[in-house]
């Protein structure tokens, strides 16, 4: 029986750390273990992207862009992955296009080979542009759908968004289900339909293991034609992370399809991360399975953020009621897939609706989104949301590619970073002052002093584990949001920490 090979992509350099600590793994843990995944025959290895390249600057005081030359001079046998949010690149915001071709152009030269582009509202309008400078880089470029639950996103819509990816010319697709939610038959429906669609598109799929139920919906995406996959080595798996891959690797034995991965580089790289990980354990996630995520459609940790921020301010008996006008709130928003920011503007926009009275006040955020800028949901937004949102911030609602009202502004940014201590003139520092302005001027002026852990108090810890679990942003939420909400004589302050993926 000739066996079918699955391309295995190898998370442990970049989300699988991200879900599970915080995304502080420093690069000298990791290269340790690069040989091995070199040679361990995987796909690619995904090494940056997604919160990597703040937490660097942040945290570690370590340079991204040195981080991923080392990767690729480690890794000459195996292509590197990223995880690029589309417009708003690595950052928060959206960026100018030419910021956006010149961050793509610098990262394909420093080394990076796959380009998984993604928007959290999936509107394409937000992944041409990152496209078409992968294109013109002469590297991968992988068009990806976020995956969700609503009854605007069914098997039509999902072929829809992947035929209209086809059409931008990428070389692959991924269907990314940052919540665990995708279940084996869904799995395997959606791969089908787009394989029919377009047989020769090759498909990935990447799940996490939150809901305990994804090795079965990766293994239904096999059946049903996907062609790469997405694992972590065990040491670096489950939880609020991904799939093991030894496990994976198991279970295709014997049924017409191989992983074909070295099970000695895979006990190495294994047993490395076993070794290292302890040295984290204050930054680690404490989620291991819920299955509640099904019913209500947040991912991880908002739920329980909700009630025990609400709990903390005495509006405890406020709790269901949040939890029920979720649900509400997204409706009346066009379905947005709840990933971050969306997972938190509209678990903010919740608490705003019970506390002070449906539609009575918007946060900014909700009503930027409601508004369209940050891009167009997939179903219809209520008109008389949109009305009121216009009618609180005095903004127009916009139909065009938000980018479309961003004038150029790498120069400017240029000028910007020119001025500041520790700048080394190049487009890399540039690029890096453009994704974080207020980070970056201390990086710069520190970078000399070389990788150092930042100590933090244990709020401080959980903020930004909450926030690193998220790697989806299409805004400018990054920290939890905190509101001052006056009920009769009685003032509550409100705080929503950013969602896990």
């Amino acid at each position: 029986m000739t066996e079918r090979t699955i391309g295995v992509t190898e998370l442990a350099l970049r989300d699988a750390h991200q879900s599970l600590m915080a995304t502080r793994m420093a690069t000298e843990d990791m290269v340790g273990a690069c040989a091995a995944i070199d040679r361990a025959g995987y796909w690619s290895a995904e090494c940056w992207g997604g919160a990597t390249f703040d937490s660097c600057i942040r945290f570690l005081n370590e340079d991204p862009w040195e981080r991923l030359r080392t990767f690729k001079k480690l890794l000459p046998n195996t292509r590197t992955q990223m995880l690029l949010r589309g417009q708003n690149l690595l950052g928060y915001r959206h960026y100018a296009d030419d910021v956006v071709d010149r961050f793509v152009e610098k990262a394909a030269i420093n080394g990076m080979d796959v380009f998984r582009v993604f928007d959290a509202l999936n509107d394409p309008r937000n992944l041409e542009r990152a496209i078409k400078a992968v294109q013109k880089s002469g590297k991968h470029a992988q068009g990806t759908i976020c995956y969700t639950i609503s009854p605007v996103h069914d098997i039509d819509n999902y072929v829809r968004l992947a035929r209209q990816l086809r059409d931008m010319g990428v070389d692959s697709i991924a269907l990314k289900d940052m919540a665990a939610l995708l279940k084996p038959q869904p799995a395997a429906d959606i791969v089908a339909a787009i394989k029919q669609e377009m047989p020769d598109m090759t498909v990935a799929v990447h799940c996490h293991s939150t809901t305990g139920v994804t090795l079965v919906s990766l293994w239904r995406a096999v059946e049903s034609g996907a062609d790469l996959i997405d694992t972590a080595i065990s040491s670096m798996s489950l939880g609020p992370g991904h799939n093991p891959t030894e496990s994976f690797q198991e279970v295709l034995e014997g049924t017409g399809y191989k992983a074909d991965l070295d099970k000695e580089a895979l006990h190495e790289i294994r047993d490395h991360f076993a070794e290292v990980r302890p040295r984290y354990a204050k930054f680690e996630s404490k989620f291991t399975v819920d299955t509640d995520i099904f019913e209500s459609q947040i991912p991880g940790g908002m739920l329980s953020n909700l009630e025990s921020q609400l709990v903390a301010q005495g509006a405890g008996d406020k709790v269901v009621e949040v939890l029920k006008e979720v649900p509400k709130v997204r409706a009346a928003s066009g379905y947005p897939p709840l990933v971050t920011p969306t997972s938190q503007i509209v678990g903010t926009q919740a608490v705003f609706n019970v506390l002070m009275g449906e539609w009575k006040t918007m946060t900014g955020e909700f009503a930027d989104m409601v508004l369209g800028y940050y891009g167009k949901t997939e179903g219809e937004t209520d008109p008389m949301v949109i009305e009121k949102a216009a009618k609180q911030t005095g903004k127009e609602k916009i139909d065009v590619r938000p980018a479309d009202l961003i004038p150029n502004e790498w120069d400017n940014l240029r000028a910007e970073a020119e001025k500041l201590e520790g700048f080394d003139g190049t487009d890399e520092d540039v690029l890096t002052y453009a994704l974080f302005p207020t980070v970056a001027p201390v990086f710069f002026k520190n970078r000399k002093n070389g990788p150092q852990n930042v100590s933090q108090s244990v709020e401080e810890l959980e903020a930004e584990r909450l926030l690193a679990a998220g790697d989806s942003g299409s805004g400018t939420v990054r920290i939890p949001i905190t509101y001052d909400v006056t009920i009769g004589d009685k003032t509550h302050t409100v705080s929503v920490k950013p969602a896990e993926k």
